[in-house]
């Protein structure tokens, strides 16, 4: 029988039929090679898409104001939610209508309706679930809208989505691209879980710098040349030894006790429940000798109170001055912020127009607040802080301002105090509950 042989041009295409056909056999070395690296090319795909993930609440803002007619004073709680920080800066945006003229606790400016405020050198470490308190007080017309959208060191405070950081496609990734034909069970692809994307964005971007301390010189009771440093932690019950229960004129409904359950430091401090009316009053005064304290008198204390400073004149130190006939130098409130008043002419630090109240501040309330201030008493110079930021409303630097220190500066000599007493004294009918704390009164410079 005749055997049939195919055409030698039909052998050469079965040959190649042959081989693709062999190509697509599940268990040849050739198959398992490409299914390798087709694994390996969707990993590195699902590796360098970036995930959009859902951010968790980085903090929380507490709004707090007080307005009257043109004027606003605004409180501002802020608590971390997010991980620690060494400084902080929060920006919201305000009403049109609104513009912020000073700021105690955090520096605070203003850019059209962008309101930026960054942490003071002493209040910019936030742990998680850490709190800062600041406040401002502006000017406003229209209506007074409470800000919501906050954004706390560029991040938005709720939590918005956003992606998250595309891990660096680390292409070490490169398939080694000569797969050893060996017909080894596994060939496996070179790129080891390298491709794991150096997961750690290291979210705490090393801390910046934390923010270089205050530079008032000393804190405490540590600096030279205090004549009066107290904590009122040698007290018991009603004050007595250095420190003297005062009611000059009259005496009515105002006491003064050493309180035991509410302190800045150690356990106790001075508590004075002061009654409204003239007569309610109550002062404590120190035994020391003020009057050798010089040329620059400066003073430090730790004040809470309870009721805001109110729009008529109250009083919360005072100063006898013996260059003004033993009248006193008064650092009190009016027009609901602070201000400095002259007994024997009542002239007001500032003077007591919109514009010059807009350039003091308002006492924080049911917090403790650090109040300095300083008294040349060789020339008309004086500074006040609040929180070591200056009180631009009431500085006195011998050039008359408008607004500020023009009415004071009528008085040309510069005072002499000598008798520093705490207390509160209303020429209305306005009372409060205030304490204090880590008083300091000397001839250099005390912080807080």
């Amino acid at each position: 029988m005749k055997q049939f042989r195919p055409a030698p041009g039909d052998r050469r295409a079965g040959i190649r039929r042959g081989a693709r056909a062999g190509r697509g056999l599940p268990g040849s070395p050739a198959a398992r090679l490409v299914a390798a690296l087709a694994a390996l090319v969707a990993g590195l795909v699902v590796v360098l898409v970036p995930t959009v993930a859902s951010a968790a609440p980085v903090c929380k803002v507490d709004y707090t104001v007080n307005q009257w007619q043109g004027g606003f004073t605004a409180s501002v709680r802020l608590t971390n939610l997010g991980s620690a920080v060494s400084s902080w800066t929060l920006r919201w945006t305000a009403g049109t209508s609104q513009q912020i003229t000073n700021a105690w606790s955090a520096q605070v400016s203003q850019s059209g309706t962008t309101v930026t405020a960054t942490n003071a050198s002493y209040n910019g470490s936030l742990a998680t679930g850490g709190t800062a308190e600041f406040g401002f007080q502006g000017t406003w017309s229209g209506s007074l809208t409470p800000p919501s959208d906050y954004y706390l060191n560029g991040v938005p405070c709720g939590g918005t989505s956003s992606p998250s950081p595309s891990p660096s496609p680390s292409p070490s990734a490169s398939p080694s691209a000569s797969p050893s034909p060996s017909p080894s069970p596994s060939p496996s692809p070179s790129p080891s879980p390298s491709a794991s994307p150096s997961a750690s964005p290291s979210p705490s971007p090393s801390p910046s710098p934390s923010p270089s301390p205050s530079t008032t010189p000393s804190t405490g009771c540590s600096g030279s040349g205090l004549v009066v440093c107290s904590g009122f932690e040698d007290q018991s019950g009603t004050p007595s030894g250095e420190w003297q229960v005062s009611t000059p004129n009259c005496s009515g409904s105002g006491t003064a006790t050493i309180d035991t359950s509410t302190a800045h430091s150690g356990g106790k401090s001075l508590r004075v429940n002061g009654g409204g009316n003239y007569c309610n009053h109550m002062f404590v005064g120190t035994t020391k000798n003020v009057s050798a304290i010089g040329p620059v008198v400066y003073g430090r204390m730790w004040v809470r109170h309870t009721t805001a400073l109110p729009a008529n004149h109250v009083t919360m130190i005072t100063m006898a001055d013996s260059r003004d006939g033993g009248k006193d130098l008064r650092i009190g409130g009016q027009g609901n912020a602070l201000q400095w008043n002259r007994e024997s002419d009542d002239a007001t630090l500032p003077e007591q127009s919109p514009a010059g109240i807009a350039l003091s501040a308002p006492l924080p309330t049911n917090r403790w607040v650090c109040l300095r201030f300083q008294i040349d008493t060789s020339q008309q110079a004086m500074r006040t802080y609040l929180d070591d930021q200056e009180i631009a409303g009431l500085r006195v630097d011998g050039t008359p301002t408008q607004n500020v220190d023009a009415q004071w500066l009528r008085r040309t000599t510069a005072p002499r105090p000598t008798t520093f007493r705490l207390g509160w004294e209303s020429y209305g009918s306005d009372s409060d509950t205030l304490w204090y704390d880590d008083v300091a009164l000397g001839s250099s410079p005390v912080g807080c």
